[in-house]
């Protein structure tokens, strides 16, 4: 699913670009060629300015002059005496159908009527010499008095190398979007999978996690089930350890479920914690009291280290805080053997709360080190049997995160797990 909607999101993403980058290209384009056509028609307005002029200074127009002018390759002329075409070369049946539909042109959109106002007029126009609407020549028409006659020359330059410059400018610019397109495309593919990523991986653990959980109830509801069933075919006294097992198993699947709820609410954002001003060496001595008597079943020795000086509140939420030192010291009673040690203590640098939690117990190994804040995960098989889940490490975990602390793990010098949780002073 995830791998659609990365090529669908990324697709749409490079297209909303791509258009926006061609619409801005095409725009580009439409300025750049209007002005290359406006300069090269004023260019040309300009040389046949020149022209006229020099036709207007001459009394006679020789071959020679007008020869010169087309030799350059970039016009051609043609030359009317009262309408008597003056021929100084051989036109071709192509050219005369293309100076007579110049003057066609020039006739249907100027009006010439005389000569009051100077001796020479002169219009510059563009002008299609096919039915297809699109100008394919620049033209200049000259009309000169002469003599008591009328002398007209026509002047017609292709824009063979004008529509050249702008095809190679647009191929340009095409290939250029092209390659634009192909870049914001692959960096839309990246951005996109930056993006999924975390919801990908955030499904993939909610995945893992329903399929972790239904494991989990999986084993305390058989043996409900089973219980249920045999305490049918029992005697009283079976009846009676039938139902504690229920119960019991019970109450295991009532503190799952609890733990499954309150990692749901953090990961939905809906749980919240209640910070105050907390005195942490009350609330670490008040917590170490509490577990004494369950440190004395295993028998493990319980030691508490609190500071001699002042320390300042902390805030944080002292019921939280409490349940992390629960969930931290139940492990370290759980997997430290019968005579073992564990440290409470507490310490204050630098704005910094420091708690440890340190055991001489079974101890982590190393590569484990990085998953045992994951949900479900149990470096050791034998710990399902023990009533744990998986899930207080992960707990711990969300709600140091929530105080904006930290929680890391070490080795004890000598063998041992020491958790260590840092808090801010706020």
């Amino acid at each position: 699913m995830f791998r659609k909607v990365h090529f669908r999101l990324a697709l749409l993403c490079a297209s909303i670009t791509c258009f926006i980058l061609a619409v801005m290209s095409c725009g580009y384009l439409y300025i750049s060629e209007k002005s290359l056509k406006d300069s090269s028609f004023a260019a040309f307005q300009d040389e046949m300015k020149d022209i006229s002029g020099s036709f207007a200074e001459s009394s006679v127009l020789t071959w020679e002059q007008l020869a010169r002018i087309e030799d350059q390759g970039t016009y051609s002329i043609q030359i009317l005496d009262n309408e008597v075409p003056l021929l100084f070369h051989r036109q071709s049946s192509s050219q005369e159908e293309l100076f007579a539909a110049a003057w066609r042109y020039f006739e249907e959109h100027f009006a010439f009527s005389s000569f009051e106002e100077s001796p020479v007029y002169c219009a510059e126009f563009d002008f299609p010499s096919k039915s297809s609407g699109s100008s394919d020549y620049y033209g200049c028409a000259i009309v000169l008095e002469r003599n008591g006659g009328m002398l007209k020359i026509m002047i017609l330059m292709p824009l063979t190398a004008l529509e050249q410059q702008i095809r190679s400018q647009r191929i340009l610019f095409s290939l250029l979007t092209a390659l634009a397109a192909a870049a914001l495309f692959l960096f839309a593919w990246y951005f996109t999978w930056k993006l999924l990523r975390p919801l990908e991986e955030s499904q993939r653990r909610q995945t893992q996690f329903v399929a972790a959980a239904s494991h989990e109830l999986r084993t305390p509801l058989a043996v409900i089930l089973s219980c249920a069933s045999a305490s049918r075919c029992g005697n009283e006294e079976e009846r009676a350890h039938f139902l504690d097992s229920i119960q019991s198993e019970g109450m295991r699947m009532s503190g799952l479920i609890d733990d499954m709820l309150l990692l749901s609410g953090m990961e939905a954002h809906t749980w919240s914690v209640e910070m105050r001003p907390t005195e942490l060496d009350t609330l670490l001595l008040e917590t170490f009291e509490a577990f004494e008597p369950v440190a004395a079943e295993k028998p493990v020795r319980l030691a508490i280290e609190l500071p001699q000086e002042a320390l300042p509140p902390c805030s944080c939420d002292p019921g939280r805080i409490r349940q992390v030192l629960s969930i931290l010291l139940h492990n370290a009673v759980s997997y430290t053997p019968a005579q073992g040690l564990i440290r409470l203590s507490l310490a204050y640098d630098r704005k910094t709360f420091r708690i440890q939690v340190a055991d001489n117990g079974i101890g982590i190994p190393e590569e484990e080190k990085s998953r045992i804040f994951e949900r479900f995960y149990r470096a050791d098989p034998s710990r399902s049997r023990k009533g744990h889940f998986g899930l207080g490490l992960a707990i711990a975990s969300e709600i140091i995160k929530a105080h904006q602390g930290q929680i890391l793990v070490g080795d004890t010098p000598g063998g041992g797990s020491t958790f260590t949780l840092l808090l801010p002073l706020l």
